[in-house]
């Protein structure tokens, strides 16, 4: 007999209550990326043609392969994962969720006589803390502790005891470094050049409406924060992107965004100039 049914099952019931799950391999990993989207060669999904979750033979980006959807997690391309997999893991952030990872005991006493009391699940060699809010992830935010949030994933060690409180002040405190990536967002590092085509937008009003819809967009993501990310930039150069319009400011706008979203100001450029490339706008 597999494994594959109670993970199966354990997935579903997650996905029924919200919570975006992946399978996770022996070790804690996840199962890598096909060759379609090394490197993220995919922008955050397979062709770039239309939009929607990765549709990979199987399940690839990690943290960003969680989903909700039923008919993704059993269907034939998941279930060699689930078949193969050690454990059900999960996407906090996309569940509007924040784990604080204790790894050992001295960790543990420490958030006991600092953090206020939350839902707590016991793991291997420490505790969980969940909190209610999302926020950055951040691994070694102090001695034995991890910060998984916002693109990361954590292990499903089950439901846990206590009432789930709001992410302290505390704990968000422990995620800010002090380097200028952490006090503020980074500024666009993509060059933005005139296009040169007819600009059709009748007002800086269309495109001021525009820019604030794709920030919306990101902001609202729950999700799958990764290929969102990549498809509203693909989205707004489509539009945009050929006459000249765009500005830094504009485009700093939506990077901002996506930073606040847990993404990094690496990740925001890559998306930028793979969406950039998609158009035929990398060299134009």
């Amino acid at each position: 007999m597999t494994t594959a049914p109670p993970l199966l099952n354990t997935a579903l019931m997650l996905a029924a209550h919200g919570v975006p799950v992946l399978p996770l391999r022996a070790g804690k990993l996840p199962f890598g990326n096909c060759t379609d989207c090394t490197h993220n060669a995919c922008g955050g999904r397979p062709n770039m043609k239309t939009p929607g979750p990765c549709t990979c033979p199987h399940p690839c980006h990690g943290w960003a392969a969680a989903t909700t959807d039923p008919t993704i997690i059993t269907s034939p391309a998941w279930a060699r994962a689930w078949q193969h997999a050690a454990t059900p893991a999960y996407h906090p952030g996309g569940a509007g969720l924040t784990v604080v990872d204790l790894d050992d005991a001295a960790a543990v006493q420490w958030a006991r006589g600092t953090l206020p009391a939350t839902r707590t699940v016991t793991t291997t060699r420490g505790e969980h803390w969940i909190y209610r809010g999302t926020m950055p992830s951040s691994n070694a935010v102090r001695p034995g502790v991890d910060i998984k949030s916002l693109m990361q994933y954590a292990r499903w060690l089950g439901p846990g005891t206590g009432a789930t409180a709001a992410v302290p002040d505390d704990v968000r405190t422990l995620a800010v470094k002090p380097s200028p990536a952490r006090r503020a967002p980074q500024a666009l590092t993509v060059a933005l050049r005139a296009r040169g085509g007819e600009c059709r937008h009748r007002s800086p009003a269309y495109l001021d409406r525009g820019i604030s819809m794709a920030v919306l967009r990101i902001t609202e993501a729950r999700s799958a924060v990764h290929a969102t990310v990549y498809r509203t930039f693909l989205a707004v150069l489509a539009t945009h992107g050929r006459c000249g319009c765009l500005t830094d400011t504009h485009v700093n706008r939506l990077f901002t965004a996506a930073q606040a979203k847990g993404e990094s100001a690496r990740h925001c450029t890559d998306a930028w100039t793979n969406a950039l490339t998609t158009l035929g706008l990398s060299h134009v």
